[in-house]
């Protein structure tokens, strides 16, 4: 179990250096074309900075309206409560806020920028289906999200990939509608066969990057989805506890209407997958979260 906690981390490490040098490389490769030197690296890196706290400071509350999200009561839901702060208290964190979102597929998320500004929403279909056993385990797997403060790795990471969408989009809208062609082939008329392969290479990866980026932000999300599961399973002492709740979340008759692409990294499971339906080869490499059946073999293995 301690070594697939460490390496999921190191995974996690590699993908999100691997985000900041594609957004480095098409900065630099920016500033080739528009032949600015190092301006084009800059000016990427600060839409990155600026998003990046933006979705830091205001992210959770978004995520929660968007949900629909209402704040309980220990009055209202006491076992949800009484769970909370008993595992709270063993990991060491502030009780996060708790919240109930009316869906009736099982499914929970974690949000908020650290341990002392968070949240916890769970669905009502997750309170009405799931034993105080099986509830442990995902409220563990939601509080190890908020201990590794995954919600900042995933926001500066799909950040990081946001700026890479709207800096090659920039692009090619300018290049579509003709003003860095004009400019360009006003300078370089003739420019030689170096030039012309420069130009190539860069409009390649321009074009290339969104989809790299967005690979790279999904497998974030799918190592820290592991990773959170082998922690929550050691904070409770219970790994069965979990892989019961995933199942009842693989077998469950519902799905979820209120789910959205921006939101599905937070969620336990994949919010906008039908019930019964398999993860196909493209979709393991396009998914937010590992096949759920993975998760409980791995959990059923430890």
């Amino acid at each position: 179990m301690y070594e697939q906690i460490a390496s999921n981390k190191r995974r996690t490490i590699i993908l999100v250096l691997g985000a900041v040098l594609l957004l480095g490389a098409v900065g630099y490769v920016l500033g080739l074309l528009y032949q600015s030197g190092p301006a084009g690296l800059v000016i990427a890196l600060i839409v990155a900075v600026v998003m990046t706290f933006g979705s830091w400071r205001y992210g959770d509350r978004i995520v929660l309206a968007s949900a629909h999200a209402r704040e309980v009561s220990p009055e209202q839901e006491p076992r949800l409560h009484n769970i909370v702060e008993g595992l709270s208290i063993a990991a060491g964190i502030p009780k996060p806020r708790v919240y109930v979102v009316p869906e009736q597929a099982p499914n929970a998320f974690a949000t908020g920028r650290d341990p002392e500004h968070s949240s916890i929403a769970v669905t009502q279909g997750l309170l009405d289906t799931m034993n105080r056993v099986e509830m442990e385990g995902v409220v563990a797997h939601e509080l190890s999200h908020v201990v590794d403060r995954d919600i900042l790795v995933g926001t500066v990471v799909a950040t990081l990939v946001g700026a890479v969408v709207l800096i090659s989009e920039f692009f090619m809208r300018t290049w579509w509608f003709g003003g860095f062609g004009g400019r360009r082939s006003s300078r370089d008329s003739g420019g030689g066969a170096l030039g012309a392969a420069i130009f190539a290479i860069g409009f390649l990866l321009l074009i290339l990057a969104p989809i790299f980026g967005q690979i790279i932000k999904l497998a974030v999300s799918r190592q820290r989805e592991y990773l959170a599961d082998a922690q929550g399973a050691m904070l409770t002492r219970y790994p069965p506890g979990l892989a019961g709740a995933l199942r009842k979340i693989a077998d469950a008759p519902h799905a979820m209407r209120s789910a959205n692409n921006a939101t599905a990294h937070l969620w336990l499971e994949q919010p906008s997958r039908y019930p019964g339906e398999k993860t196909g080869t493209m979709e393991k490499l396009f998914s937010t979260h590992p096949p759920i059946w993975d998760r409980i073999k791995r959990l059923e293995e430890m």
